[in-house]
C-alpha cells in the first residue's frame, strides 16, 4: 500500500475505533491508536503523521532510530513494543517515551538507571503472558503483583499499566475473554494501591474486542499499512 491510500485507511480505522468505543459506553478519545510501523518505510510513517497519527510503535531498535531521524516531528510519541534485550536498554531508555513489554525486574532496573535524569519518566507497561505460551515473553499472572510493586518503586519510571499478546482466536467471544482477563489483573493491582491507567491490548485482528474489554492503547499495523515490506 502506498501513502496515497493511507488517509482512507486511517479514516476507516478511526471510525471502527469510535464505533467500538461507543458500543462500550466510552469515548473514542479514551483509545489511543498506536501505529505499528515495524517493517514499513519512513515515508509511509511520514504520511501517517500527516494524517494526524502521532503515536508510533516499533519493535526493532536500529530500524526505529533510523525512522526517528527521518521523522523528527516533536509531536510524535515513540513506543518500544518489542521484547527488550539487556544490551539494548540504554538506547531504548534514551530514545523512547514508552516501553510496552517489560517482563523482568532486571530490565526495568536497567531502564530506570539509564533513563536520563532530565528526561520525563519513562512510561512502562508490564507484559503478561496470559496463556503461558513459551513462544512469547511476559510475566505470569501469579508473578505479576510482585513485579508490579517492584517496578512502581523504581525512579525515573512511571508504571502505567499492562500489555498482552494473547493467542490468536477467530471467535470474538474467545478474543474478548483474554482481554477481560488482563483487565481483571489491572483491577486487582489497582485495588492494591497501584494507580494504573493503561491497557495496551488489541491488534489489527481483534482490536474491537480489546476496546470492548477496556483497552486504552490498540497496536495497529496491518489494518493501517497493509502487509509489512519484505
Amino acid at each position: 500500500m502506498g501513502p496515497q491510500n493511507l488517509p482512507e485507511r486511517v479514516h476507516e480505522v478511526r471510525s471502527r475505533v469510535a464505533r467500538a468505543a461507543a458500543a462500550a459506553g466510552r469515548s473514542a478519545q479514551s483509545v489511543t491508536v498506536l501505529a505499528v510501523g515495524k517493517g514499513q518505510p519512513p515515508e509511509l510513517l511520514a504520511a501517517a503523521a500527516a494524517c494526524g497519527l502521532d503515536n508510533f510503535g516499533e519493535s526493532y531498535l536500529q530500524e526505529a532510530v533510523q525512522k526517528m531521524a527521518a521523522l523528527p516531528a516533536p509531536n510524535i510519541t515513540w513506543h518500544f513494543i518489542g521484547r527488550v534485550q539487556t544490551n539494548k536498554t540504554r538506547a531504548i531508555a534514551a530514545a523512547f517515551s514508552w516501553v510496552h513489554a517489560v517482563d523482568r525486574l532486571k530490565i526495568a532496573q536497567r531502564l530506570a538507571e539509564q533513563r536520563r535524569a532530565h528526561a520525563p519518566p519513562l512510561n512502562v507497561c508490564l507484559q503478561v503472558n496470559l496463556a503461558a505460551e513459551t513462544s512469547k515473553g511476559g510475566v505470569t499472572p501469579p508473578e505479576l503483583p510482585a513485579l508490579a510493586a517492584a517496578v512502581a518503586a523504581l525512579p525515573r519510571l512511571k508504571l502505567r499499566g499492562l500489555m498482552c499478546i494473547p493467542p490468536e482466536e477467530a471467535d470474538p467471544a474467545r478474543q474478548r475473554a483474554w482481554f477481560d482477563r488482563l483487565r481483571a489483573l489491572q483491577q486487582q493491582l489497582q485495588s492494591g494501591g497501584l494507580a494504573l491507567d493503561t491497557l495496551s491490548m488489541g491488534m489489527s485482528g481483534d482490536f474491537e474486542q480489546a476496546i470492548a474489554a477496556g483497552a486504552t492503547i490498540v497496536r495497529l499495523g496491518t489494518v493501517l499499512f497493509g502487509p509489512r515490506a519484505s
